[in-house]
C-alpha cells in the first residue's frame, strides 16, 4: 500500500476518486482538441462531430470540477472580512458559506436532472453521427451529484473535524 493512502478512509478514497474522475475528462478533451487539430491542418480532415464532443466533455470537465473546488473550498472567494476575524467567527463563517452552497448546489443538481429528462425525451443528437447529447447531461449530472455529496461531507467536517480541512489560504485557522 502507498504511504500517502494509507489510513485514508472510504471517504477520502471516495474524494481521490473524483478527482481523479474529473482529471480524466479535462485529459479527454486536451486529447481530443489537440488531435482534431492536428488531423485539420494536416490531412484537412475532421473527426465527426468533434465540436459536439468537445463541448459536450467540457462541460462534464465543469461540473466534475465543481465538486473537486466545493469540497476543498478552492473556488473564488472574497476574505476581506474573513482574514480579519477571529477563528471562531471564520469557523462559524465556513459552516455557513458551506450551508448556503450545499443548498445552492443541490437545487442545482435537482433542476439538471429536469434537463437530463428533457433531453432524453426530445431524442436530441449530434450533429454528424446523431449520438444521443442526455448521455453526456447525465455524466455532468452525476459530477452535480457529486459535488452535493462532498459538500456534505465538507460541512460535516467543518462541524465535526475542522482541522481536515485546513487550506493553505490560512493553515492556523483552526484553534
Amino acid at each position: 500500500m502507498h504511504d500517502a493512502t494509507r489510513g485514508r478512509g472510504p471517504i477520502d478514497q471516495f474524494i481521490d476518486a473524483i478527482e481523479v474522475t474529473a482529471a480524466g475528462f479535462l485529459a479527454v478533451v486536451t486529447l481530443l482538441t489537440f488531435v482534431s487539430v492536428l488531423l485539420r491542418y494536416f490531412f484537412a480532415w475532421a473527426i465527426p462531430d468533434s465540436y459536439d464532443f468537445t463541448r459536450l466533455l467540457l462541460g462534464i470537465v465543469i461540473f466534475w470540477g465543481i465538486a473537486v473546488a466545493s469540497y476543498r473550498g478552492d473556488h473564488i472567494s472574497v476574505d476581506l472580512l474573513w482574514s480579519a476575524a477571529p477563528a471562531w467567527a471564520k469557523r462559524t463563517m465556513d459552516i455557513f458559506s458551506a450551508l448556503v452552497t450545499l443548498v445552492a448546489m443541490a437545487a442545482f443538481t435537482w433542476m439538471f436532472a429536469f434537463k437530463v429528462i428533457g433531453t432524453r425525451a426530445d431524442n436530441v443528437g449530434t450533429f454528424d453521427l446523431r449520438q444521443p447529447v442526455w448521455i453526456y447531461y447525465a455524466i455532468a449530472w452525476i459530477g452535480l451529484g457529486a459535488a452535493v455529496l462532498l459538500l456534505v461531507v465538507r460541512t460535516v467536517r467543518l462541524v465535526m473535524t475542522p482541522e481536515k480541512l485546513v487550506t493553505a489560504r490560512d493553515p492556523q485557522a483552526i484553534e
